[in-house]
């Protein structure tokens, strides 16, 4: 049997994702913390109004940080109203569209987009960028 690192490795990201939000949603945004997340905008599964799609075709930003209202965060997926050019918008983003996310108040960031899993979930790769070589941490 082979151990599929990459999965359990997206996994465990997307968990850390997951309880930031839970966070958020619990108590609210803290001591200057924001998140930035990027997510792809033409997943099937996701719910934005179609003049968002038209203006962000494959993936967009979202900011959260003041202005938002109605977290909620779901087990496979998170909904969560903001406003854009004073118009607000219902979003639902389901936690494989998602790419990435930082807070730049605690200087921290995932790059969630790193292992690309194809269509039949057969074929993965590992962007040999983010492999971090435990040699380097080992006492000689």
């Amino acid at each position: 049997m082979q151990i599929d690192y990459p999965l359990i490795l997206q996994k465990n990201m997307l968990n850390v994702f997951k309880e930031v939000l839970k966070e958020i949603e619990t108590n609210g945004l803290k001591e200057g913390h924001h998140l930035y997340i990027t997510f792809e905008t033409n997943n099937n599964k996701i719910k934005i109004p179609n003049w968002l799609v038209k203006k962000f075709p494959t993936k967009m930003t979202i900011v959260i940080q003041y202005e938002y209202t109605n977290l909620k965060v779901f087990e496979n997926s998170f909904e969560i109203s903001l406003s854009f050019d004073d118009i607000k918008a219902n979003l639902s983003i389901p936690y494989n569209a998602i790419l990435s996310f930082a807070d730049p108040y605690a200087n921290f960031s995932l790059k969630l987009d790193s292992i690309q899993v194809s269509k039949n979930q057969e074929k993965k790769t590992i962007n040999k960028n983010n492999i971090i070589e435990l040699n380097k941490f080992r006492k000689s």
